[in-house]
């Protein structure tokens, strides 16, 4: 994943927001472009690409929402679903954040922890892979604004909360989400971007996150696709 490839793929990610911005009736107020769809198709391409490099076969690499079973529902779409002879190599989620990073925040949390914990327990369950277990990945893109930088964000409850969480930032409780989802196996492997686009359109990014970068996660695909294979006999 070389830092070009990820540069084209943010500014895709801004290219087509801003697209599906204008197709919207309120101009994208309440999230739109978002929904439209198609801003994180860059990224998806990137990592089905390091799958290919590492001999998955382009055919075995489903996009395009695939199903997957579930056990609290019956089915959930994923946004890139790696097969290999009719094993699942993995199953990755890709989320973004642009504005209304208040109204928003845990929304994204539910939504990531509630598809890895349904795939979990439909395999503890049912078992619809078989003996290779789920390997799941999540890929977030983060518009780095003041409202993402700003600490000391509201942290009370009716009962105490973790003090981890004090002075954090959205952008920094986003990372420790991903460093938490990590640490304990709800996804196997995260990748973690910060973005900004200036005035005169100039697109920046960060991956703040160690254990959540384009490098880690290359590395990881690398070592998942040889453990799959070395499991079937290869």
């Amino acid at each position: 994943m070389k830092p070009e490839a990820v540069q084209q793929a943010l500014e895709h990610f801004w290219i087509k927001r801003d697209e599906q911005r204008k197709k919207q009736k309120d101009g994208g107020e309440a999230g739109g472009e978002a929904r439209g769809n198609g801003h994180l198709k860059a990224f998806e391409k990137i990592v089905a690409d390091s799958f290919v490099d590492c001999g998955i076969g382009e055919g075995d690499i489903r996009m395009g929402k695939p199903y997957l079973p579930g056990y609290y529902r019956v089915r959930k779409q994923w946004d890139l679903v790696v097969l290999y002879k009719k094993v699942l190599v993995a199953a990755f989620e890709f989320k973004s954040q642009v504005g209304s990073v208040g109204k928003n925040f845990n929304n994204r949390f539910e939504e990531a922890l509630g598809s890895a914990t349904d795939l979990a327990a439909a395999q503890s369950e049912n078992r619809p892979f078989g003996d290779v277990p789920p390997w799941l990945g999540y890929i977030f893109v983060l518009e780095e604004t003041p409202d993402t930088e700003k600490l000391d964000r509201e942290t009370r409850a009716l009962f105490e909360t973790d003090p981890n969480f004090n002075g954090l930032s959205y952008n920094q409780r986003y990372q420790e989400m991903m460093r938490r989802f990590i640490g304990k196996n709800v996804y196997d492997i995260g990748w973690f971007l910060t973005t900004k686009r200036s005035k005169d359109g100039t697109v920046t990014y960060k991956e703040p996150l160690p254990t959540a970068t384009s490098r880690a996660l290359q590395v990881a695909i690398e070592g998942r696709v040889k453990l799959v294979k070395a499991m079937l006999g290869e």
